[in-house]
């Protein structure tokens, strides 16, 4: 079994949620274009984003001197009414965003994905989220912190957001970026250590 990883992604969000698991990681950047494809459903987009960052990151190993580890990515997008509400562009975009998701319930799609030698691997998480109604005073203030920046759908729900949301059914973690329970069935079953 590997006892460490690559985790293609910046964010600190999903190297807490690896450390509390147990998963020794190095952070490998692994951009890639995140523009949805005509006609592209939300589920299909994320998964798509995860398993192309993880063949970014394989690329990056073989193309430099790097050791050969598992590479882990992952990517989260909000979706209402099937519509993908991905990082705001500026802050109009975000206050659209929240506007669209006052009184509404909404889905957090986390994708993530694993590559070994053996292929890429990938599982998907989907919660449903319902916020509160939100006056234009909470939106402009929440705006004003900077929090919805770099943020899929505009909100962080571990941060002031989490003021916001009435309730969710499915992950938390997954709501954050990376789905614990599905990670670590992903990681056993590529051969990777958990915990």
């Amino acid at each position: 079994m590997s006892q460490r990883i690559y985790l293609a992604s910046r964010s600190p969000r999903r190297g807490e949620l690896l450390q509390q698991i147990g998963v020794d990681f190095e952070v490998l950047p692994s951009d890639v274009d995140e523009s949805p494809l005509s006609g592209e459903a939300p589920q299909d987009y994320v998964v798509r984003l995860a398993r192309m960052k993880t063949e970014v990151g394989l690329a990056r190993l073989q193309a430099g001197d790097m050791l050969m580890l598992p590479v882990l990515a992952a990517d989260t997008t909000v979706s209402i009414d099937g519509v993908i509400l991905g990082k705001p562009q500026d802050d109009a975009d975000a206050a659209a965003m929240l506007r669209r998701m006052s009184g509404c319930w909404h889905a957090v799609l986390t994708a993530i994905a694993v590559a070994t030698p053996s292929g890429i691997f990938s599982a998907l998480s989907s919660t449903q989220v319902e916020m509160a109604i939100l006056s234009a005073a909470d939106i402009a203030a929440y705006i004003a912190s900077g929090e919805p920046r770099d943020k899929a759908g505009a909100y962080a729900i571990q941060g002031l957001a989490g003021a916001f949301i009435r309730r969710i059914e499915g992950s938390y973690s997954g709501v954050m970026g990376l789905p614990i329970f599905e990670t670590a069935q992903l990681l056993k079953n590529a051969g990777i250590k958990v915990l």
